[in-house]
């Protein structure tokens, strides 16, 4: 870490934690104005019965809602322009989203394109969004995304079958009611990969060339917390302790990403996404061990301090980073994520993958430099099975 380096960092959302914050809603609302609110969610998050006191309690406060519940898994550039249709149709004056990444980026996306009018890709990359979007209140359901906490949206253009973000500050919500309540109905394969997500997250965070020293802080707690919580969250849903690690841990992993960046996980994991519409965390969970290895000979220290936070002891760098990558894929064994094999990948499609991979915005920012080439021997890499 470079201490004479310049950064900057901003956390436009106002994070209330704790048990049974959900209640605070109306009051948040009414704060912000909002006299009729989009909640935006999806169709699981709606089956688990998670919407149900948020209506109640937002009509006893005079407050009127509409529902968009057909976010997708990897949301889709057409949720966006349908919910925001809605939204115009309905003349809601506020949005709050209600579950995962997919509800939360897809609520994100919507509050631009309502207030600036085209189409969600129009908002590609930074600096493209002139105004304010309408005030947006992130309802947390899941450990993994932490997009409660981020100003960066990930939409997959449907055309193109490729994943685009997104950026700034502004879309950010305005707050963040984070309660672990919310996240005891995630069933084990879901708190597994979500798990996994963040801590790719903070692992990308503390490693991109662009860390700053606050970030690594956030980075290094999340990784800890991550690392002692998942397991016990995946095998055992009810104990609200580890909901409880795994929420915060997921919160401060999404900060350390949000004012760093992530690496060429995340690119292999875009392309995957895009192309075959797989759930995102899972993606990360079976490319990151891989990753990490060939990154290892590029950031031994770090990779060393990651070993140490996930509970190892070590006697040099090398010997911590080697332990570091085996620890990541030991966890992802433990926690039941599927090998590279079940993703089902078509050696045809190694060209689009390798070339979307590396044209990623993230793509710079990883602590190897990574060309086209790179990312087919990483390929090469999953193909086998790890140890």
């Amino acid at each position: 870490m470079n201490l004479m380096n310049n950064f900057s960092f901003e956390l436009p959302t106002r994070i209330e934690y704790g048990i049974g914050v959900t209640a605070r809603l109306p009051g948040e609302l009414q704060a912000l104005g909002v006299k009729k609110v989009l909640l935006v969610t999806d169709p699981g998050v709606a089956s688990r019965g998670l919407m149900n006191d948020l209506r109640t309690n937002i009509t006893q406060n005079g407050i009127e809602f509409e529902i968009f519940d057909h976010v997708e898994s990897n949301p889709k550039d057409y949720n966006v322009e349908e919910g925001a249709a809605k939204a115009v149709a309905t003349k809601v004056d506020g949005i709050v989203a209600v579950g995962g990444g997919s509800p939360i980026d897809c609520a994100k996306a919507i509050s631009v394109v309502v207030t600036h009018g085209g189409k969600p890709r129009d908002y590609e990359g930074k600096g493209r969004i002139t105004g304010d979007p309408l005030p947006l209140i992130a309802v947390p359901t899941t450990a993994g995304s932490a997009s409660e906490v981020t100003f960066s949206a990930v939409i997959t253009d449907t055309a193109e079958k490729f994943k685009f973000s997104i950026k700034d500050p502004k879309i950010a919500p305005v707050v963040a009611l984070a309660d672990p309540e919310m996240t005891r109905t995630m069933p084990p394969a879901l708190t597994a990969a979500t798990g996994m997500d963040a801590l790719t997250h903070a692992i990308e965070g503390y490693t991109a060339k662009v860390a700053e020293p606050l970030a690594d802080a956030a980075a290094l707690y999340a990784i800890e917390l991550i690392a002692g919580h998942l397991r016990t969250a995946v095998n055992d849903g009810g104990n609200l302790e580890a909901r409880a690690g795994m929420l915060i841990g997921s919160i401060l992993a999404g900060i350390a990403f949000s004012h760093s960046d992530v690496g060429s996980v995340h690119c292999i994991a875009e392309a995957l996404g895009g192309k075959y519409d797989l759930p995102h965390g899972v993606c990360n969970a079976v490319c990151l061990p891989a990753i990490m290895e060939y990154n290892r000979e590029y950031c031994q220290s770090h990779y060393a301090r990651v070993a140490g936070a996930m509970g190892s002891t070590y006697d040099n760098p090398q010997e911590g980073a080697r332990i570091a990558v085996s620890a990541v894929a030991r966890l992802a064994g433990d926690v039941h994520l599927p090998d590279f094999e079940r993703l089902g990948i078509k050696p045809e499609d190694l060209d689009e993958l390798t070339h979307n991979s590396q044209i990623n915005g993230s793509n710079p920012d990883n602590p190897r430099p990574m060309e086209k080439e790179d990312y087919l021997k990483v390929f090469e890499m999953l193909g086998r099975p790890q140890k």
